[in-house]
């Protein structure tokens, strides 16, 4: 066990708490977590030993939490292994993401089950957060770049050998819900704790419905892995976007959704949007060739394609690249942004909200014109 970094106090021009942002502010941090924070300067008799005091340019703010992501450094959590996942992790830590989901996609289901297993383990170890499960529950007309003939209709006994594989540590499944045994498959992963997310389907508003009612609560990556919003047939999205019991994942890179649409999911539903990357294992390299979902892809310019199909395949950026873009594209206040990364994320899987107040985790970050300058996970700087 690492020994525990030294109390320090953060000064910063503000400091995000709830909906805005207050300031000049502080932060002190005392044994990983938030002892104290208030406005202004900071008093002299603040709680344990008097430590350092490190000014902090820009705001601070809780730390970003990346409910789907696959990977990262050439390592997909598909198939890496334990040293080069936490490698992967690592990387989305450095840029801003506090918390991590490690999302697995399509396979056979004894190498899903030898995933979780071995994730599981990552996650008691408070690597992830949880695990994500994106496939093989899902539609083959709107697969993206998972393999075709890996996927197959729900079953609730495939799905208690993963369950029982995660021991406790999965945490959001996404599914098609036109597909036979969907219903079923959603009350038992609701039943066993389990966020289910609509994603990758060809289904009607009505159908999307029938699964937010059986239990289902996310929609993944809007706009993306699903038919268009339609005037007449408005879909999953048209279903999604006015029920207030479901989170609405959006990959905000430049490249999967246009700022229109996107502006149109933080109009309507400011309260739902949760910013993700959907990184996959380029993120942090160059161009070249890859795998993810037991397809082959390859990134040119940053942007991930199929080689199958010229689908969209995951991308290359980090939760903060996201905030910079909800900032400096949707026109979001900085509180708004940083819920977008941070609070409704982790509420959409029942996760602890990142907050600056006393008795707090200290999983902070510094932005500064909308860029993240500075990370800290359990009261240390991340470099």
């Amino acid at each position: 066990m690492p020994a525990a970094a030294a109390p320090v106090t953060l000064v910063a021009d503000g400091v995000v708490r709830g909906a805005s942002v207050a300031g000049p502010g502080w932060v002190r941090v005392v044994d990983g977590r938030i002892a104290a924070t208030g406005d202004g300067p900071p008093p002299s008799d603040l709680p344990g030993a008097p430590g350092e005091q490190v000014r902090v340019a820009g705001v601070l703010a809780p730390g970003f939490v990346d409910i789907h992501h696959h990977g990262a450094l050439g390592h997909d959590y598909g198939s890496a292994s334990a040293e080069d996942a936490v490698a992967a992790a690592d990387h989305h830590r450095r840029r801003g993401s506090t918390t991590l989901c490690a999302s697995v996609a399509t396979a056979p289901l004894a190498v899903l089950e030898e995933r979780v297993d071995l994730l599981s383990g990552l996650v008691a170890d408070g690597v992830f957060a949880g695990i994500h499960l994106e496939g093989p529950y899902l539609d083959a007309g709107h697969r993206g770049c998972h393999a075709p003939d890996l996927l197959r209709p729900p079953s609730v006994a495939e799905l208690r050998r993963l369950v029982g594989a995660a021991r406790g540590a999965l945490r959001m499944v996404t599914l098609a819900p036109e597909l036979p045994g969907a219903g079923d498959a959603i009350r038992y992963l609701v039943a066993e704790g389990v966020t289910v997310a609509v994603g990758h389907t060809s289904c009607t508003a009505g159908q999307a419905r029938a699964a937010f009612d059986a239990g289902a609560t996310v929609l993944t990556h809007a706009f993306n892995g699903m038919p268009p919003l339609h005037h007449r047939e408005p879909g999953p999205l048209g279903a999604a976007l006015f029920d207030e019991r479901v989170t609405i994942e959006l990959i905000l890179d430049g490249h999967h959704v246009a700022p229109e649409p996107a502006r149109v999911l933080a109009a309507v539903a400011p309260g739902r949007l949760a910013l993700i990357s959907d990184a996959m294992a380029a993120t942090g390299l160059g161009d070249g060739a890859y795998a993810i979902g037991g397809s082959d892809v390859v990134v040119t310019g940053s942007v991930a394609r199929a080689t199958s199909n010229g689908s969209l395949a995951g991308s290359t950026i980090a939760v903060a690249d996201a905030f910079a873009a909800a900032v400096g594209v949707l026109g979001l206040d900085v509180a708004a942004a940083v819920a977008c990364a941070s609070a409704t994320p982790a509420r959409a899987l029942g996760l602890a909200e990142p907050r600056i107040a006393a008795g707090a985790p200290a999983d902070l970050v510094a932005v500064e014109g909308g860029r993240v300058t500075r990370v800290l996970r359990a009261g240390r700087f991340v470099a």
